[in-house]
């Protein structure tokens, strides 16, 4: 299963990009004895539209071409539910298993996503109820794939 992260704008070199790439790395490395095939990030462009309702929806439809045919869509909004981690890693295992080619989570930009994106989405997911910067939305993400892999693979990483 392929893993797709979606971002709207570039990660700048620093801290943030060095913890992007740390747990990229260690996800699709401990992800492979799980059927899990490297992880992707696209970054979108950000749209230079001056209408809030334009960039959305440009934004918008740059992210659902990245996304394939079939592919579980997980939208991270402050609004979305919040799972835990062994709950993430059981719907990521549930997905898998049930034949899903892809799953790709997407971070839509500072305005957020067209109404129609979000009704295609087959789930919304929430770091807390707090607005992250986007930069720190990308570390959270790339950990929890991490952390999920190492539940569904016994690895004394995740610690409940």
């Amino acid at each position: 299963m392929r893993l797709i992260i979606a971002c709207v704008g570039r990660l700048k070199q620093g801290p943030e990009r060095e913890l992007v790439k740390r747990y990229q790395e260690r996800a699709s490395k401990a992800g492979r004895s799980l059927g899990l095939r490297a992880i992707e990030i696209v970054e979108i462009k950000e749209s230079r539209a001056r209408d809030v309702e334009r960039r959305m929806v440009e934004e918008s439809i740059a992210i659902a071409t990245v996304i394939p045919d079939g592919a579980a869509t997980v939208l991270l909004s402050e609004t979305g539910d919040q799972l835990s981690s062994a709950d993430f890693a059981g719907l990521l295992k549930s997905w898998r298993d049930a034949g899903r080619a892809a799953v790709a989570l997407v971070i839509g930009g500072a305005d957020g996503l067209a109404p129609p994106l979000h009704d295609k989405a087959d789930r919304h997911l929430a770091f807390g109820k707090a607005t992250w910067p986007h930069q720190l939305v990308r570390v959270m993400v790339l950990e929890q794939i991490y952390r999920a892999v190492t539940i569904l693979s016994g690895h004394p990483y995740h610690r409940e």
